[in-house]
């Protein structure tokens, strides 16, 4: 099978288009046929990262594709099942940039009827992180469904990334009201497609200000991607036992608090990263959103707000720059 692979750290120059043996699944394993990988921010991360924990990496924690055999003791899976993959190079070795993969059952979910490769490539690392930003608030909910975010507004910082989008689509289809920051018109259009019914410019814009004319007591969950920007931002626009769910360290990897300022409030600050999140957790996510594309309210595409840029497996490493230069929207890889 082709595959790509790293064998040491550094720039995307270090990938290396391969073939290996086609791996079989062992107990409780299952092997998928990707037919589309997704590319997050991640993987270039860990590619340009100070050490290597295996010999060989093929990265790609997302995907699409068909089981093709599945292993002893596994249950609700079989040949010929269309699946999307979570977490799938997570404490393994070779992830979805390779025609086959094997992976341990849990990280493996049925593709919804209809649901494109696309889509299925595109749900891991961002809807799973926006689910769980939805759902870490005092009080919840716990899951996502029509009705659960009911008579709650929430402002997602950066609404035209791939997190963020996810975030808006989720939480509009569970009911919230929804408000977003982004840094130019272009990207209020695919904010607005994703579904937020209020789009501020923060780069042209009084944010604070804007914000707390619709949500006059503030919001209930902030979804933040740049918290050592926003932190006084987020502060003066969260309501009292409000949360802020931090899963990314854009623009600055600390953040100072004014401590009576934010204890005075019963603020919760829930940090979120996939690789430490209980597989209970990853499984409820999984369910819900499964649920949402069931019924067509987490979609990709220009239509949605996620522009989809295609790369062929070959040009792994050019999906890897694409990704670690800003692309907006989702990078994908055709594999199979």
């Amino acid at each position: 099978m082709r595959a790509v692979v790293y064998r040491e750290t550094g720039p995307a120059s270090v990938l290396e288009l391969v073939d290996r043996p086609v791996p079989e699944p062992g107990p409780g394993q299952v092997r998928v046929r990707i037919v589309r990988a997704g590319v997050n921010p991640t993987d270039w991360k860990f590619r340009t990262g100070a050490a290597m924990a295996y010999d060989e990496v093929t990265p790609g924690q997302d995907g699409a594709g068909v089981v093709d055999a599945v292993g002893a003791g596994v249950t609700g899976l079989e040949v010929g099942q269309r699946v999307w993959l979570v977490l799938a190079q997570h404490g393994r070795p070779h992830g979805t940039a390779a025609e086959h993969t094997v992976q341990p059952a849990e990280r493996v979910v049925p593709l919804p009827e209809g649901a494109s490769y696309d889509l299925g490539a595109s749900l891991g690392v961002p809807a799973v992180t926006a689910h769980r930003a939805l759902t870490a608030s005092e009080g919840g909910p716990s899951r996502l469904a029509p009705g659960a975010l009911e008579g709650r507004t929430v402002l997602v910082a950066g609404g035209a990334g791939a997190v963020g989008n996810a975030a808006i689509q989720l939480a509009r289809w569970a009911g919230a009201r929804v408000i977003t920051t982004v840094s130019s018109p272009e990207k209020k259009a695919l904010a607005t497609a994703a579904g937020a019914q209020h789009v501020v410019n923060y780069r042209e814009q009084d944010v604070e200000k804007e914000v707390l004319a619709l949500a006059p007591d503030g919001v209930d969950i902030v979804v933040e991607v740049a918290p050592a920007q926003n932190n006084a931002l987020d502060l003066a626009v969260t309501r009292i036992r409000g949360t802020i769910a931090i899963y990314a360290n854009n623009g600055g990897d600390e953040v100072t608090l004014p401590l009576r300022a934010t204890f005075s409030r019963n603020l919760r600050y829930q940090f979120v990263l996939l690789y430490t999140l209980g597989q209970d957790l990853v499984d409820a996510a999984a369910e819900d959103i499964n649920a949402a594309v069931t019924a067509g309210a987490l979609r990709v595409g220009e239509e949605a707000g996620v522009p989809l840029h295609h790369f062929v497996l070959e040009d792994l490493a050019k999906a890897h720059e694409a990704v670690e230069n800003g692309a907006v929207g989702k990078v994908l890889v055709d594999v199979g």
